[in-house]
């Protein structure tokens, strides 16, 4: 009886999962008021609502979510949230060159014309973020990676690089959000309030875990 209530509460928590951070964004893009686009584009937009819905699900598929770590192995939670992540950063670093992919098939502005003006549009406050948040993006994918090598040649424990990876991760969560929700073309109201939900829970769950449960201790072999 007890395995059989582990096995349906694991079933619940995946069907939880895909509910919420791809059936509901899918959903809130397809009732969303945003004028149609070419299939290319309309596909762009999903897959990217679809990998930032995921990206936000990473601040809870952690262990300090009781939750799933009742039912999973600590282990099975890192793998997944690690080939979660491994898929999810190459997507969003190709994201500026995704958003001029269309121009290849249309008439008008080059897309490398196009890409140098996003990138280079300073004044916009959206940009100005998504660049930094690119950044970052880029110095979690690669410290991520090679998270072992860094912590052996720095002389820090495991707990400490957890701290420094989530204080980061939740940095670049919020400047991300801001990001989309500025500028994202496939951002309506409801959308905006998912958004704003799942970074400021899951965040607001890793410092209160790390609040509570203090993780780093530097030079501690």
């Amino acid at each position: 009886m007890g395995l059989n209530l582990i096995i349906s509460a694991k079933k619940i928590t995946i069907i939880s999962a895909l509910l919420i951070f791809i059936a509901l964004p899918v959903l809130l893009f397809i009732t969303g008021d945003s004028p149609g686009r070419t299939v290319l584009k309309d596909s762009i937009s999903i897959l990217t609502i679809i990998a930032f819905a995921l990206l936000l699900q990473q601040l809870f598929l952690t262990r300090h979510v009781k939750t799933i770590s009742q039912f999973y192995k600590l282990s099975q939670i890192s793998n997944r949230h690690k080939v979660t992540g491994y898929i999810i950063v190459p997507f969003f670093l190709l994201h500026p060159v995704l958003i001029v992919l269309p121009r290849f098939f249309e008439a008008g502005v080059e897309p490398l014309d196009a890409l140098i003006t996003i990138i280079t549009t300073f004044e916009s406050t959206g940009v100005i973020l998504g660049l930094i948040a690119w950044g970052l993006m880029l110095v979690l994918g690669i410290t991520a990676l090679f998270r072992y090598r860094l912590v052996k040649k720095l002389g820090v424990n495991y707990k400490a690089w957890r701290y420094f990876h989530g204080s980061l991760s939740i940095l670049f969560i919020s400047l991300a959000s801001w990001h989309a929700i500025e500028l994202g073309r496939h951002i309506n109201y409801l959308m905006a309030v998912f958004i704003i939900i799942c970074a400021l829970t899951g965040a607001v769950m890793l410092v209160r875990h790390y609040v509570v449960n203090p993780v780093i201790h530097i030079g501690a072999k």
